[in-house]
């Protein structure tokens, strides 16, 4: 007999990636959704509720994390549950659309929902008369949808036509009443636009989303103006998804010495300093390069750093070291090699030999750069950043672009370097300084405040890019493909 009552959902959120993974379960089996990589949080949630894993589903093959659902699925002896039509380098139960399985008293059905990734599913779970819940992964967001850029540019034109299908497709079958879990949509880059709120229902997304507000052609367009450059390193995540992860290791790193520090920098591996940037600016191990752990930590170290490339990190604490390493298997970085822990006192043979990073706001640089001839300034946020207003006269280097663009930037005068907050340009100055920078300022600043020091703000396209310049599925490069099609699929 079917039990009562509407299935109950654990949620586990992954902050710094903007995700969610879910179990959702009758009180006794469970189906876990879209599990990261580091599956011992699913299983302390599944121990203390007392429940049994019987399936563990994927909406999509992620392009944005490494997914934990093969080691689950195979430690538990669970059905790994995947779109149908994904050629993969393991055994799993591939769904089709209207597919249903059984988890306890609970009754899942696949929902072929393409637009973010061409064999994206959803998965509609029931029961009884309950209402439904419906897991959407990168499909129908809080108020938005998942990209669809993430696995071709020049597929992203049909696959925004998708996600409009995709939507309505939702909205079709399934009740007002029935509550959304997406995956993406929480700060993710997978988010094609800015969502809106932590929960909703298909009804409550009939009035807000685009994809049902708005006429397709109408959708694809707002869709596609409002894309920007995704992080780099989403180039290694589809591939491992699909040839099987590597189980997950979270073992403390080897704890290294100011000699193999030191050694480590000159041999250019990345040394990345957790602290937040006024204390990293205060006194450093010159080389390390600083990504504050409390911001979006990972997406911009991921982003930055070149792939497989050795990394120590340097906390305050061990427990922030821990944290670090987490988001780090989450996207397969495992080359972590060490750690240190507490500040340079301990990283360092002699702590007045620590770097030091000068900091400034906007009005200390309006000051600095009157009358100076052709004050160096960057900015390094993102396109659709610099073409809604920047201060007039900087020079527009993404964080992303600097490592290969270090020859663009002078060394005989001050740099100035901005972002919309300080946390990327702390970023940008400090890997400067590793490549042998001397002459990096970080405006430690909000950007609105550019205007009242007395900059003049100017909007102007971004500078386009010489052919063969790496340039990851920009709003640019979508739009030059949708030109060339007529944008319609």
């Amino acid at each position: 007999m079917s039990g009562t009552g509407s299935p109950h959902v654990l949620t586990l959120d992954s902050t710094g990636l903007g995700d969610r993974s879910y179990v959702v379960h009758d009180g006794q089996s469970a189906l876990v959704v879209d599990p990261q990589r580091d599956i011992d949080r699913v299983e302390r949630l599944l121990a203390e509720h007392g429940l049994t894993v019987t399936h563990v589903a994927e909406t999509h093959v992620h392009n944005d994390y490494v997914t934990g659902g093969l080691e689950l699925a195979r430690k538990h002896g669970a059905t790994y549950v995947v779109p149908g039509g994904v050629e993969l380098g393991f055994d799993a139960t591939a769904v089709e659309d209207g597919d249903t399985f059984e988890v306890g008293d609970l009754t899942v059905e696949a929902l072929h929902t393409p637009g973010h990734t061409p064999h994206h599913m959803s998965y509609a779970v029931r029961r009884g008369d309950a209402p439904a819940l419906v897991f959407t992964g990168g499909s129908l967001l809080y108020g938005s949808v998942g990209r669809p850029d993430l696995v071709a540019p020049d597929l992203a034109v049909k696959q925004a036509h998708d996600q409009w299908h995709s939507a309505h497709k939702l909205a079709d079958h399934l009740d007002d009443d029935t509550a959304i879990f997406p995956t993406h949509g929480f700060g993710s880059f997978c988010s094609a636009t800015q969502t809106q709120g932590v929960s909703s229902t298909i009804g409550n997304e009939k009035v807000i989303n685009p994809a049902l507000t708005e006429s397709e052609q109408a959708f694809v367009d707002m869709t596609l103006a409002g894309l920007d450059v995704f992080p780099a390193y989403y180039a290694h995540m589809g591939p491992a998804n699909v040839a099987g992860p590597a189980e997950v290791n979270l073992e403390q790193p080897e704890l290294v010495d100011p000699d193999e520090l030191r050694a480590r920098v000159q041999r250019g591996e990345w040394i990345v300093d957790l602290r937040s940037r006024e204390v990293f600016a205060s006194g450093h191990v010159p080389g390390a390069v600083n990504f504050d752990l409390d911001g979006a930590f990972i997406n911009y170290l991921a982003w930055m750093m070149p792939w497989g490339t050795p990394v120590t990190l340097l906390g305050a604490t061990p427990e922030q070291v821990a944290q670090a390493q987490r988001e780090l298997v989450r996207v397969g970085i495992d080359q972590l090699t060490g750690a240190a822990v507490g500040g340079p006192d301990f990283w360092l043979d002699d702590p007045a030999h620590a770097a030091t990073l000068r900091r400034v706001a906007f009005h200390d640089l309006a000051e600095e750069v009157k009358g100076a001839e052709a004050p160096y300034i960057i900015d390094t946020r993102q396109i659709l950043e610099w073409e809604a207003g920047h201060v007039a006269g900087a020079h527009f280097i993404p964080f992303y672009e600097v490592a290969d663009r270090l020859g663009d930037i002078p060394r005989e005068r001050p740099v100035y370097v901005y972002c919309g907050s300080g946390y990327r340009a702390a970023a940008v100055t400090s890997l400067l300084q590793h490549e042998g920078f001397d002459n990096v300022v970080l405006v430690d600043d909000m950007f609105g405040n550019a205007a009242a020091a007395g900059f003049a703000i100017e909007s102007t396209p971004a500078p386009e890019r010489e052919p063969g310049w790496t340039w990851i599925a920009s709003r640019a490069a979508v739009r030059s493909h949708s030109e060339r099609s007529g944008a319609h699929a």
